[in-house]
């Protein structure tokens, strides 16, 4: 496992960080007889940074890897969220926080995201104000309750910036991969001022996680997408580490060893990948980094599951591959139906969604290209 400086917290991280988010499930409860021997396995394969937050696994996640880390404690790292959004305050912040700590068996919770999806509004209306949470958080880091102030971050690039330069924060979670590189530059600027950059989402929401022999021919002996994701992240110079939500022991081994190259990538391949990556962004308009905070959708639309198979067509050209994932949504034994064409245009999915997303146009195209090429 190859290690680096996290900005400038003094602390070395594993390159490739244990998202918890996608943890094996039995029904409603996280598979704690999978899930536990996993995370211990990843531990002891060097991986040190482990990243999760109140509401993953149905609220289960922070409990489940406290006691799966319980006895590594000083040899590894724990990064959670607090779930407040804009309208919360002091006392539920607080609350939110003192919940965190007990559930994961812990005094002091070493990267801590001050708010689960800062934005700028939300920074400059509820949290740097008096009497906003703000006030609260810098309380509990004087507490000693939590090492290092960070944020996970679904915004715009430019509000990136403005907060980098609060100097308030010492880490940043946010999007980046191959389908998604608008923030690079603002990445680039973290980097610069000495926040640690962590990526969330780095095969694009499981996107990646499916064969492309367009990308696998821009570096030859790449032996899947995925590897080739994970290197391409990690391949930029600016970029800490890379977090993958595993799900498996094999998706584990397998993604330890494509964060343990010493070199992810030549700059040779670099270049041919970036160069790919261009093409791919002109043929896809259709992007979803697949952050799934559209969903519940009221009339059952999968709307990351439709805009999935979308791409796989629209991107990799994998035509019967994207019509099979698309019917794959509609099972009339069960009276079950979340296909793009069920859609009704209420408009509650794009309140919801931090890139901004014309859901309904998107779903609109994604039905009609899917059910023509039925046809």
């Amino acid at each position: 496992m190859q290690y680096t400086e996290l900005g400038k917290t003094g602390v070395k991280v594993s390159r490739l960080g244990f998202g918890t988010m996608r943890l094996p499930m039995s029904g409603e409860d996280i598979n704690r007889a999978e899930a536990i021997p996993m995370l211990r396995r990843a531990a002891r394969m060097g991986v040190n940074y482990f990243d999760t937050a109140a509401g993953y696994g149905n609220g289960q996640c922070e409990a489940v890897l406290g006691e799966a880390l319980r006895d590594l404690d000083g040899r590894v790292y724990i990064s959670t969220k607090n779930p407040v959004w804009n309208h919360a305050s002091p006392e539920i912040w607080r609350r939110s926080l003192d919940r965190s700590l007990h559930r994961l068996g812990i005094d002091c919770i070493d990267f801590y995201c001050v708010v689960h999806g800062m934005d700028w509004q939300a920074y400059t209306e509820k949290y740097d104000v008096p009497g906003g949470f703000g006030q609260e958080a810098r309380k509990a880091y004087d507490e000693g309750l939590f090492k290092h102030c960070c944020i996970s971050f679904h915004d715009t690039p430019q509000n990136l910036i403005k907060l980098i330069d609060t100097g308030e924060f010492e880490v940043v979670t946010l999007q980046y991969n191959l389908l998604d590189r608008s923030n690079e530059d603002a990445i680039a600027y973290a980097h610069s001022k000495g926040v640690g950059v962590v990526v969330m989402g780095p095969v694009a929401g499981g996107r990646l996680m499916h064969p492309s022999e367009k990308l696998m021919r821009a570096v030859p002996g790449v032996s899947s997408t995925p590897e080739l994701s994970i290197r391409f992240v990690l391949s930029n110079p600016h970029v800490s580490l890379a977090l993958s939500g595993m799900g498996s022991m094999q998706m584990l081994e397998e993604n330890v060893a494509s964060a343990s190259c010493e070199q992810p990538m030549t700059n040779e391949e670099y270049g041919c990948v970036l160069k790919l990556a261009e093409e791919l962004k002109r043929l896809a308009d259709l992007y979803c980094t697949g952050c799934n905070y559209c969903m519940p959708c009221p009339n059952g639309v999968d709307i990351p599951a439709n805009f999935t198979a979308m791409n796989m067509d629209r991107v990799y050209g994998l035509r019967k591959l994207a019509v099979e994932r698309y019917d794959e949504l509609h099972k009339p034994e069960k009276n079950e139906d979340r296909r793009a064409s069920v859609c009704v245009e209420c408009g509650r999915c794009e309140l919801r969604c931090p890139q901004h997303i014309p859901i309904i146009k998107q779903l609109k195209e994604t039905a009609a290209a899917m059910e023509e090429r039925k046809a």
